[in-house]
């Protein structure tokens, strides 16, 4: 069933996966959308029934009118489906904004899967994240030099090991990665700082039900060290590493990260 969040400032479109009793609701990566849920609620149909909303400037939604913060827009359009206790899964950019709904309404949310975060302010090595702001430059002068098809195949190569390459995606994908981009700088507020406190003392003990913190073990190395700093943090948290996967883990390897949800669950 597909349909249109209407109540919040700018309505945000809305998808449901399979019809089991156990309610998830699911947050995309940059520069995809809802429908990237799909091969993982294909995985878990017999168990649950998975929601999932395409972020502003993405998908089916409209582009963000640039009216306060990206990913607080996108927090409040999450927290507005969030009405009953549920797992809450994010995928990259998605799992921040997934953290930070777990963070403001920490009662409603069963367990919280995090993949791939990129939530940078937590990583153990410090360097690491200063190494990934060198590999962006190439990106970022695309985008303030005005290509953004350019900046999105950047980013694309960047962060989709082992996925198709650029001139092997559909026109379609291509020419929505290209609408999204433009977003990405705006999440740095986000990612690069703790704006809510959650690595300070005590910023995390809300955060008391069952954490997944999982990667790909072919991903970018900051990766690992932001789950390794996450992991220090979190009072209920594990970590689980897909072989042979990258950052689009749960996109190219849904049946492995089914099968840590299906364990993550029987806690």
């Amino acid at each position: 069933m597909n349909k249109a969040f209407s109540t919040l400032p700018q309505p945000v479109f809305i998808r449901d996966f399979g019809s089991g009793a156990r309610p998830v609701l699911a947050v995309h990566c940059s520069l995809a959308h809802s429908g990237a849920w799909r091969g993982l609620a294909a995985e878990l149909l017999d168990k649950v029934t998975l929601t999932a909303f395409d972020l502003l400037t993405h998908g089916k939604s409209p582009d963000w009118d640039h009216q306060g913060d990206f990913q607080d827009r996108n927090v409040e359009a999450g927290l507005s489906l969030l009405t009953q206790p549920m797992d809450l899964i994010g995928h990259s950019f998605g799992a921040t904004v997934a953290l930070q709904m777990a963070l403001r309404q920490p009662e409603l949310v069963r367990s919280l899967t995090l993949i791939e975060p990129v939530f940078f302010a937590a990583a153990k090595d410090p360097s690491l994240v200063t190494d990934l702001g060198e590999h962006n430059q190439p990106f970022i002068e695309a985008l303030l030099g005005g290509n953004p098809a350019l900046a999105a195949r950047l980013f694309n190569r960047m962060w989709s090991s082992g996925a198709p390459k650029w001139p092997d995606l559909p026109e379609p994908t291509r020419a929505a990665m290209t609408r999204a981009i433009e977003i990405v700088p705006f999440c740095d507020p986000a990612i690069l700082t703790d704006r809510a406190g959650l690595l300070a003392l005590g910023g995390a003990d809300a955060l008391t039900m069952p954490v997944l913190l999982l990667h790909g073990a072919e991903t970018n190395p900051v990766i690992p060290s932001v789950n390794a700093g996450l992991l220090a943090q979190l009072p209920n948290a594990r970590v689980a590493v897909i072989e042979g996967a990258g950052h689009m883990v749960s996109i190219s390897h849904p049946a492995e990260v089914a099968a840590e949800l299906r364990a993550l669950w029987a806690v």
